[in-house]
């Protein structure tokens, strides 16, 4: 049974409810197959449900779906800077060059993938320029579209390098697996 981290959806369901309310937040769980919500004490959950609450969202809402994702990432990009990532080792980011700053970030983020892709299959491809993949993402695994659907994954990634690495990072999905992709790839840029 493949586990993905709890904030997948932790971060989501407040947002959920700040959109809709809590009745439709209701509907979108249980369409998704959760009676309860994760601890986030517990660790990793099971990846099954948090992947269908994202694709019931874009289901259910898909007008705001982007914006609700993208407001998601950002708060589990926050929630990881206030609990996962040693104070120190922010400090060090923060004191460094983005150039030497961003590789080592990459890298740990590559090091950390198993909590944000489960069954996915994340692969680092550069780490100057930051570029990202994961292969057979669950989070759209079974989806169609037309644009990037990855708005939640993005989001994260923009946050804790614009936060770690210097301002004005922004992290785009350039293909999706929801496209036909091999893989969601994910480039990180910073503009200045």
């Amino acid at each position: 049974m493949a586990k993905i981290g709890p904030n997948a959806i932790l971060q989501l369901v407040p947002v959920l409810e700040d959109a809709a309310g809590p009745d439709a937040v209701a509907h979108m769980l249980a369409l998704a197959g959760l009676s309860d919500l994760p601890d986030p004490e517990e660790g990793l959950m099971e990846e099954a449900p948090a992947a269908r609450l994202h694709q019931v969202m874009r289901a259910e809402m898909p007008d705001v779906a982007p914006m609700l994702a993208d407001a998601a990432g950002r708060r589990t990009g926050d929630y990881i800077l206030a609990n996962r990532i040693p104070p120190a080792a922010q400090a060090v980011l923060k004191c460094l060059p983005a150039r030497l700053a961003a590789p080592m970030l990459a890298k740990a983020v590559a090091k950390h993938a198993w909590t944000f892709c489960g069954s996915g299959v994340f692969r680092l491809v550069s780490t100057w320029p930051v570029v990202f993949e994961i292969a057979d993402n669950p989070v759209v695994r079974g989806e169609h579209a037309a644009t990037p659907l990855c708005h939640w994954h993005a989001a994260v990634f923009g946050r804790l390098f614009s936060a770690l690495c210097g301002p004005g990072w922004h992290c785009a999905e350039v293909g999706c697996c929801a496209q036909g992709a091999r893989a969601c790839r994910f480039e990180l840029v910073r503009s200045g």
